[in-house]
């Protein structure tokens, strides 16, 4: 007899696979012809493409292939054709005084887009997109410039930076911390904040601002002048303008005053060409701030 939970079978009908759920059967059909032949395809293009192009990962790397071909490579070469495209004019650009770039027009235009390249892939990341600085990092925009704003200092900086450890040229200046290293006590450092305020016309306290004045006098007008003017050549900002690195606002400069601020930036004539640092410059003066 029968079973009555399986379907009734003919001559001719495709085998099952065996398996059965509640009476329904899965018949062993074969897979189609063309789908078979395009998974044979694949496997062979698969172990084809893993010899002749890189393929297998390896702890540095990959397998080259027989070919030696890579994306990594085809970049290469095409920034070795620009570059070999440039080098007349990068030749150029290092033979011409600096400030005589802005006579050839054709100069001048690489000057800038070169400048510009260089500046967005090395120097935004502190400075912004737009040169516009952030806490701590100088506006390239306007007309304060610690060590001077003319095409040589400028120059002068990028190359050698400020404050690293890896030029003896780096532009360098080091403000005492008056309150960390006991110099000022701290009633003292709030009189000549509010004196250094009183520069900008921020003060709230006139009678602090009379002791600050000698305070200042004392201890912060060798650097910063008399009158708080500042020093370009020591690398001493100017406290008079209301154009501030770090923020002018008294707990700020009660910061700075007693802890000091010791910011650094790259000396990059180690790490871009002289082609690279005349175009950042130029492009850097360019930009409405340089002198």
């Amino acid at each position: 007899m029968s079973d009555p939970t399986k379907p009734d079978r003919k001559p001719g009908d495709v085998e099952t696979t065996g398996h059965s759920w509640d009476g329904i059967e899965e018949f062993n059909n074969p897979m189609p012809r063309w789908w078979v032949m395009v998974f044979y395809v694949c496997i062979i293009w698969a172990a084809g493409y893993s010899i002749f192009y890189p393929a297998w990962p390896l702890i540095n790397g990959a397998t080259p292939g027989v070919l030696g071909w890579s994306t990594r490579g085809d970049v290469k070469a095409e920034m070795q054709s620009w570059t070999n495209q440039n080098k007349a004019i990068q030749a150029k650009l290092v033979a011409t005084d600096l400030g005589q770039i802005k006579n050839d027009p054709a100069l001048s235009q690489y000057a800038t887009n070169a400048g510009a390249a260089v500046f967005r892939t090395w120097c935004a990341q502190c400075h912004g997109s737009g040169a516009q600085g952030n806490k701590g990092f100088p506006n390239l925009l306007d007309d304060d410039w610690l060590w001077g704003g003319t095409l040589k200092d400028i120059a002068f900086t990028v190359t050698h930076g400020v404050r690293n450890t890896d030029d003896s040229e780096a532009r360098y200046s080091q403000m005492p911390a008056f309150g960390r290293d006991g110099i000022l006590t701290q009633p003292q450092i709030a009189q000549v904040v509010q004196y250094v305020m009183s520069l900008t016309n921020a003060a709230t306290d006139p009678k602090a601002v009379e002791a600050g004045k000698t305070i200042f006098a004392d201890n912060c007008a060798a650097c910063h002048g008399a009158g708080g003017k500042g020093d370009r050549a020591m690398g001493a900002p100017n406290l008079t303008d209301a154009i501030w690195l770090y923020g002018g606002d008294r707990k700020t400069l009660t910061e700075t005053v007693t802890n000091a601020r010791f910011g650094v930036m790259p000396a990059w004539g180690k790490r871009l060409s002289e082609a690279d640092i005349r175009a950042v410059t130029y492009y850097v003066h360019s930009l409405g701030g340089g002198e």
